[in-house]
C-alpha cells in the first residue's frame, strides 16, 4: 500500500493548484483503501508481481474518489470520514469539476498499463457505476421499490467497483476465464455486504463513530433494506411513518424509526443478509491455491460484516 501511495501522490499532480488542494483533500481523507487492497491482494494470492498493480490499485482508489465527490454533490452531503465533505469545503462546481479530472486521469493510467481487458474491465465498471448512480436517483423517496431493486443499485453502484478490482488482479496474472470469473464474484459478493453494512450503521451506529450524520440515508429519501424489512415487519401505523419519512426525507421522526427499525429485528436481518455475502465470497476462493493472501481475502470478507464505521 506505500507503494500505491506514492503512485497516487505523483498521479494527483496538476499545474492547476485548486485540483491538487481539492483531490488531495478528498484522497487523504482517511478512507479504508479496500478496493486497492483487492487488486494487490488477488494479484499476489495468484503469484502476479507486476508493478503495474501499484498503477492500477491507485486508478480503482481514483475513480471510487470521484464517485464520492459526485455523490456528496447530488446527495447534498456535509460530513464524510468525519470531515467535512469536499462540497461543503470547496463548493459543489469545484468538487463535480475535480471529480471530472479524477476520472480523466484514471482513464490516462489505466491507458498506460496498455492492456485491452483492462479497459474493458474498468470502462465496464465506470459505466455501470454511472448506470447505479441514475437507478438510485429514480428510486429516491419512493416507499414502493422492491428488495430486487434495491439490490441492483447495489451491485451497480457499489459492488461494481469492488468487482472490477478483484477481477483486474486476476487480468495481471494472467488467470483463465473461470478463476478470473472466480475473482470477480468475490468483490461482487464483498461489496454487496460492505454496502448492506453501511446501511445498517445509518440507524445503528452514531456520527463520531461512523464518520458521517446519522440518518443521511432517510433524509435522502432511501430506501434502504433495514426500512424495507420494517414496513414488511411493522404494524400499519409503523409502516405509515415510514413510508411518510421516506417520501418527504424527513428526519423529524428518526429517533420514531430507529425504534421500529430495531424493534422489528430488521437491522439484524439485515446483517444475516450480509453474512450470506460475505460467505458467498469467501466460497468463490476455493480455487486460489493457499496462501498468505488467499488467508487475508478470508478475514477481509468476514470482517467486511463485524465491523462499527
Amino acid at each position: 500500500m506505500r507503494d500505491v501511495d506514492a503512485v497516487i501522490a505523483r498521479r494527483l499532480s496538476s499545474d492547476v493548484a485548486l485540483i491538487n488542494q481539492i483531490s488531495a483533500y478528498i484522497v487523504h481523507a482517511g478512507g479504508k483503501r479496500m478496493r486497492p487492497k483487492l487488486v494487490l491482494l488477488f494479484a499476489n494470492a495468484l503469484g502476479c508481481d507486476d508493478a503495474n498493480r501499484f498503477e492500477l490499485a491507485a486508478t480503482v482508489e481514483f475513480i471510487h474518489t470521484a464517485t464520492l465527490l459526485h455523490d456528496d454533490v447530488v446527495d447534498e452531503s456535509e460530513l464524510r470520514r468525519g470531515k467535512q465533505t469536499a462540497n461543503a469545503l470547496f463548493g459543489n462546481a469545484a468538487s463535480v469539476l475535480v471529480g471530472d479530472f479524477l476520472y480523466s486521469r484514471a482513464f490516462q493510467m489505466m491507458v498506460s498499463v496498455n492492456r485491452m481487458r483492462v479497459l474493458e474491465v474498468l470502462a465496464d465498471a465506470t459505466n455501470v457505476i454511472a448506470e447505479g448512480e441514475v437507478l438510485q436517483l429514480m428510486n429516491m423517496h419512493d416507499p414502493d421499490i422492491n428488495v430486487d431493486s434495491y439490490l441492483r443499485v447495489i451491485r451497480y453502484k457499489t459492488a461494481k467497483l469492488f468487482e472490477a478490482s478483484a477481477r483486474l488482479g486476476a487480468v495481471l496474472a494472467d488467470a483463465g476465464p473461470e478463476l478470473e470469473e472466480a475473482c470477480a464474484a468475490y468483490g461482487r459478493h464483498l461489496g454487496t455486504a460492505f454496502q448492506l453494512i453501511d446501511d445498517v450503521l445509518d440507524y445503528e451506529s452514531d456520527t463520531q463513530t461512523l464518520g458521517k450524520n446519522i440518518g443521511d440515508d432517510l433524509r435522502e429519501g432511501k430506501a434502504t433494506l433495514p426500512l424495507l424489512i420494517s414496513m414488511e415487519r411493522g404494524t400499519q401505523e409503523q409502516r405509515a411513518l415510514i413510508r411518510h419519512a421516506i417520501e418527504h426525507g424527513e428526519q423529524e421522526k428518526l429517533a420514531d424509526i430507529v425504534t421500529i427499525v430495531r424493534s422489528t429485528g430488521a437491522l439484524e436481518a439485515t446483517r444475516e443478509a450480509a453474512r450470506i455475502e460475505a460467505q458467498a465470497a469467501q466460497d468463490c476462493l476455493i480455487q486460489l491455491p493457499a496462501s498468505k493472501w488467499k488467508k487475508s481475502l478470508l478475514e477481509f470478507a468476514a470482517q467486511s460484516v463485524e465491523r462499527s464505521f
